[in-house]
């Protein structure tokens, strides 16, 4: 019998009170910062839903009545309709997109990095910009419009179709998204030890299997954060919309965000606004929730 040498665990010494005061003195002047104009802004905004509130006029408190202007607005219905429906096709395909890429620039081959930098490059291209170039794609006889004809299909502007204008706007939300989910499940996939697909790949395990069995259910965690922060960004989708479509056709792009932007900075309406954006709130939370429960949950 030949004994083993013991390993001494090093503790790991806690800060003093003294410690923790000091850090948090540092630490203070941020979070009052960080309260005042994050926190603050919320906070407002959820007391002026409660609110009869016009820059320049008088403020008066009219309980639910703005809520009850929101069940009975069939303009709040049609937008949160496009809105879920944009959210809806939005978010599995950036998810698909981001998730497709990652394994395709997972392993080390020549460029791999070039194209990593390729793929990250439209999350940090300015919107509105994209925007402005997008418009003149879908424009009725700009390259979309021809390559629809090439492929014998209608030659026509989508962003003037009221049933084309959202997967147009689909088409550009996930070109200008997809990198950052890849780079997060990217960064995932290679924290993943090698070992556990080595021992699929000696089990004679397929390449579907050992994605469905040992790649994916590492990913859960990535995928929930990547569905969740892509989730945030499609419901609050604006400025795309603001600079590609203004709302049209017919009001068939017109989005949550935008009917606030309106009634806010267009009508005045401060305190129907602000109902608005609570609901906008809920809404939001509701579905980080059911994502929890679906990607998020813990075996």
């Amino acid at each position: 019998m030949v004994a083993l040498p013991t390993i001494r665990r090093r503790r790991v010494r806690r800060p003093s009170a003294r410690e923790a005061g000091t850090a948090l003195l540092f630490v203070l002047p941020f979070l009052m910062l960080f309260a005042l104009f994050r926190f603050g802004p919320a906070i407002a905004g959820v007391v002026l839903g409660f609110t009869d509130y016009a820059i320049g006029g008088d403020t008066s408190f009219v309980g639910v009545e703005n809520f009850r202007r929101l069940v009975d607005d069939p303009t709040f219905w049609s937008a949160l309709r496009v809105t879920v429906i944009f959210t809806a096709l939005s978010v599995p395909l950036s998810m698909l997109a981001s998730l497709g890429m990652a394994l395709l620039t997972r392993r080390a081959f020549r460029g791999a990095k070039l194209f990593r930098s390729v793929f990250f490059l439209p999350v940090v291209t300015s919107l509105v910009l994209a925007g402005v170039v997008f418009s003149w794609v879908f424009a009725d006889g700009g390259p979309w419009s021809r390559a629809m004809g090439a492929l014998g299909l209608p030659q026509q502007s989508w962003l003037a179709d009221s049933v084309l204008v959202i997967p147009a706007l689909v088409l550009v939300a996930v070109w200008s998204r997809f990198g950052y989910g890849m780079l997060i499940l990217l960064a995932r996939m290679q924290d993943i030890p090698a070992e556990l697909e080595e021992a699929a790949l000696t089990d004679g395990a397929s390449a579907w299997q050992r994605f469905r069995y040992v790649t994916l259910p590492q990913l859960r965690p990535a995928l929930f954060f990547v569905a969740l922060i892509e989730t945030t960004v499609a419901v609050q989708v604006f400025d795309m919309i603001y600079v590609m479509t203004g709302g049209g056709p017919v009001r068939s792009s017109y989005s949550l965000v935008y009917l606030l932007y309106d009634q806010g900075f267009k009508y005045f309406d401060l305190g129907y606004a602000s109902a608005i954006g609570v609901a906008l709130f809920v809404m939001t939370i509701v579905v980080a929730l059911v994502q929890r429960l679906t990607l998020g949950r813990e075996e």
